[in-house]
């Protein structure tokens, strides 16, 4: 009996919501192609006006802005990845301080395009101004690597809550796609709107391993070559760190040695298994840690000890963030192994 329940959860969670629900959205991608609006106020409302659903409310709102905003690529460069400070130009904004997905949104609105985090604070500003909770996850996608991209948070999509439960949806990947020569072509991919999240954690790993919807997150491919880097990998300025590869293999007792340099090395280097969900968490896990990080000129170093058999995420933190997500997979002890 437990074997089918879990064959018909496995089932279940590799089918959408909308392909579970069977609707045709034919109606309201047709109506939306009309509306326009200057505000996001303006059209939020107008997007929703018609409709008492959420699910319908959130296509609604997720198909205009796939047929109204382009993606901004860089014309000198031809190259797919943000540039800094492309989506948010504020100099025209002399009210009263407003969210920064409100403002963002202002402006992708005003130019009618944007980079992956125009796109997502889009879609939860007008979410946001109808009532519908939804979240901006910033972490790695898989795409084009003509720039040398890295094995850390390169994308932002969203997550949307309705009907008692969460959503996953790219709005950037359902717009269109870069070509070869670095144009901009619109085309839209119904794969990306509220896709399973078995299917979703194949191409867009979030730093916060909550946004997989799943209870066990897999590890990507990527993790053999190196570390998962979320952004404040960037932000604390790592210029070097070891393990490299992602994947880690150790057995009950084994003593792992973590290093990593930085140019401003006045911290504590922590390493805590777990998925660490809770940013609190994770504050108090780097307040509170125990002694053990050695400092070398500007290298700082740690060693972890595996207590357990079973397989875990560890987590470097530095400063009290997370700069590196490694997989620990623990080896088994056999009953050879325990005779000797």
């Amino acid at each position: 009996m437990r074997m089918l329940v879990c064959i018909l959860l496995v089932f279940f969670t590799n089918l959408s919501f909308a392909q579970r629900q069977r609707t045709d959205f034919s109606a309201i991608d047709y109506r939306v192609l009309s509306i326009d609006a200057l505000t996001p106020d303006t059209l939020a409302l107008k997007l929703v006006a018609p409709y008492s659903k959420d699910l319908e409310k959130v296509r609604a709102i997720f198909r205009w802005i796939t047929e109204n905003i382009a993606y901004k690529t860089n014309p000198r460069f031809k190259r797919v990845f943000p540039v800094k400070n492309d989506v948010y130009d504020f100099s025209e904004d002399t009210g009263a301080l407003k969210s920064l997905e409100m403002r963002v949104a202002e402006n992708v609105l005003r130019k009618r395009e944007a980079v992956c985090d125009g796109y997502s604070r889009l879609f939860k500003a007008l979410c946001d101004i109808v009532g519908i909770r939804s979240e901006i996850i910033i972490g790695f996608a898989r795409g084009d690597n003509r720039g040398g991209m890295k094995f850390r948070s390169n994308h932002t999509w969203n997550a949307v809550y309705f009907d008692s439960s969460w959503h996953l949806l790219d709005v950037t990947w359902a717009s269109g796609f870069i070509s070869f020569s670095g144009d901009y072509i619109k085309h839209f991919d119904e794969s990306y709107f509220l896709t399973s999240p078995a299917q979703f954690i194949q191409d867009h790993f979030p730093e916060d391993l909550k946004w997989t919807l799943l209870p066990e997150p897999p590890t990507l491919r990527e993790f053999n070559h190196s570390p998962f880097k979320p952004s404040a990998f960037i932000k604390h300025n790592i210029l070097s760190y070891k393990p490299s590869n992602g994947i880690i293999e150790a057995s009950i007792g084994e003593k792992l040695e973590f290093e990593i340099e930085t140019d401003d090395p006045k911290g504590d280097l922590v390493v805590a298994s777990g998925n660490l969900s809770d940013p609190t968490l994770i504050s108090a896990l780097w307040l509170f840690a125990k002694p053990g990080t050695l400092k070398t000129g500007n290298k700082l170093s740690y060693t972890y000890t595996v207590e357990n058999d079973a397989d875990q995420w560890l987590h470097i933190i530095y400063k009290g963030d997370v700069i590196m997500r490694y997989k620990l997979q623990v080896k088994k002890e056999t009953a050879a192994n325990r005779v000797r």
